[in-house]
């Protein structure tokens, strides 16, 4: 148990793929405060997302400074500090905890071409088997390959290969390790959540398995924050540090994924990406036959997240929002994202629902959820003459809707009971009305408002002893604040679950045109080699995203 006097808050730090946040809780959950830095990364034509991790580790200090700055005496009330981060990507330490090259991001695209070899590999089933989780170029096991095969002096010079939030760990304490969820979706075995031998040759990484750190438990071990952290940071020295799963979980678990008394309810995390997912016992975990989506450990003893992922959810909705504002600002007539964002319920109640189908593949990287095709991309079908924008905009939100059901369905078994929704996205109540329909489950928003922070908070709070597990944990954070549970329409769901075998009809007809269009726009390539952000934007002039 706890036995500091005076500590009765906890830091969540979530540092996501647009911006690093710290959130001050209180020991029973309710959030204090927030403060948040942008984080940037760079992107070049050929596929690579990559950002500097001293710049990383930076920012997350200065959310730290200025979380110190609104809530009073913060240093000496905090009882332990928890991080997680973005998913995926490849974080290389070399000597002296340095990094030994830029991070690649989970939006980084180069290593498709050796995912495409592993996968025509004999071990491909027993990999998925194991790790429960399809093969895509966002994962740290097919970067490293990618990397072995084109680059390995960066390889040479590594020392450990980390994810984001176990780079910002090691800074804050020194530790190298990485958690189950993450070591086990990518190397290892779900079920053990340890490294697994197969899984490791099937990745054809046998040479390199010493990149791979030590799996702790956030839950049970904690690290001391180190004197150099404290400076960087303004916390205390000694003060203890948890390192959480990873963000998709901690989100999941702070907005519902999982609570008592209620069995089959799901959460859908609708963001830039669209995150769907289901808690389960392990037993009860079904692989589907093409080999897609994850399969993530919870910080519940026995119990995974089944994940489905879309690449892109509400950047379906920017762009065609963006179109309309463009139109309009060739006639003089602006309208702010508020304004837009303000509009769609309207928007959405004067169209016909069902009217066109549209498939929401609008990222550049395709698809990778319930199918992997990185040649994927949006498209209409059906418009007619007397179509109008709000006929648009809502086949593309009802798109959204079909594809968080197509991810639910490649999970086997029925449509969820429940579905608990977080994402800026959800504020919107026609979009709610549409997932609920399309799902025919009755959808919950959380009061939550930095889901992510807290899920991981909620770790550091079981390992400091303040709940005596995970469950009665979820009882004080999570259970009170559900909203209450709004009722799909009926006849929406008669006509969604009409319209749905012809998206996926129409998905699957449209693989040979996508690949065609690929291969008609895309120019020779050729391995780029691994350089810092610096050579990066001298030499290929790349587009800065924050």
């Amino acid at each position: 148990m706890m036995d500091s006097p005076g500590r009765d808050l906890l830091i969540g730090i979530d540092a996501g793929t647009s911006v690093i946040k710290a959130v001050a809780f209180d020991l029973a959950g309710r959030q204090l405060a927030v403060a948040s830095v942008p984080n940037h990364y760079t992107t070049r034509a050929d596929g690579a997302a990559f950002q500097s991790m001293e710049q990383a580790w930076a920012d997350c200090a200065q959310t730290l400074q200025k979380l110190g700055t609104k809530v009073e005496r913060l240093a000496e009330r905090t009882a332990a500090v928890a991080v997680t981060g973005q998913g995926d990507g490849t974080w290389l330490v070399g000597a002296n905890n340095r990094p030994a090259a830029d991070a690649w991001l989970w939006l980084d695209a180069r290593a498709a071409g050796t995912v495409r070899r592993l996968e025509t590999g004999p071990l491909r089933r027993a990999r998925f088997e194991a790790t429960g989780t399809g093969l895509a170029a966002c994962s740290q096991g097919a970067q490293i390959a990618h990397m072995a095969a084109t680059t390995p002096e960066v390889l040479h010079s590594a020392e450990v290969a980390m994810h984001c939030k176990d780079w910002l760990y090691l800074n804050l304490t020194g530790v190298r390790a990485t958690d189950p969820s993450e070591a086990s979706f990518t190397y290892g075995n779900f079920r053990t959540r340890r490294y697994d031998d197969k899984v490791i040759e099937a990745l054809g990484l046998d040479a390199w398995r010493g990149l791979l750190p030590d799996i702790i438990d956030g839950t049970e071990i904690l690290h001391p924050l180190t004197a150099e952290a404290a400076a960087a940071t303004g916390l205390l020295p000694g003060t203890p540090v948890c390192l959480g799963f990873v963000d998709i979980v901690m989100t999941a678990l702070g907005a519902g994924i999982h609570t008592a008394g209620v069995a089959g309810a799901s959460c859908s995390i609708v963001g830039s990406t669209g995150m769907h997912m289901r808690a389960v016992q392990n037993a009860d975990v079904y692989l589907n036959v093409e080999g897609t989506g994850y399969v993530i450990a919870l910080p519940v003893p026995g119990m995974s997240s089944q994940v489905q992922s879309n690449m892109a959810a509400t950047l379906n909705i920017d762009w065609v929002l963006n179109l309309a504002c463009d139109l309009l600002a060739e006639f003089g007539t602006t309208l702010s994202h508020t304004d837009r964002v303000k509009r769609i319920d309207g928007w959405l109640q004067s169209a016909r629902p069902g009217a066109y189908l549209f498939h929401p593949y609008i990222s550049e990287a395709g698809e990778r959820g319930p199918f992997v095709n990185a040649d994927a991309r949006a498209g209409f079908i059906g418009l007619t003459s007397d179509g109008r924008f709000p006929d648009l905009l809502r086949a593309v939100i009802e798109g959204l809707g079909m594809a968080a059901r197509d991810c639910y369905a490649a999970m086997g078994g029925a449509m969820p009971s429940e579905l608990r929704l977080t994402g800026g996205a959800t504020r919107s109540r026609a979009l709610r009305a549409v997932l609920s329909a399309m799902t025919g489950a009755p959808v919950r928003i959380s009061e939550r408002e930095e889901a992510g922070a807290a899920g991981a908070a909620m770790m550091a709070a079981v390992a400091l002893g303040v709940y005596p597990d995970m469950q009665a944990c979820i009882g004080e954070w999570v259970t009170p604040l559900l909203g209450q549970a709004e009722m799909p329409d009926p006849d929406l769901v008669q006509t969604y679950a009409r319209l749905f075998p012809v998206y996926q009809h129409a998905r699957r007809a449209l693989e040979p045109v996508w690949e065609e269009m690929a291969q008609r726009t895309k120019a020779p390539s050729h391995p780029a080699p691994v350089v810092t952000a610096a050579a990066a934007v001298k030499a290929a002039e790349p587009r800065a995203v924050q």
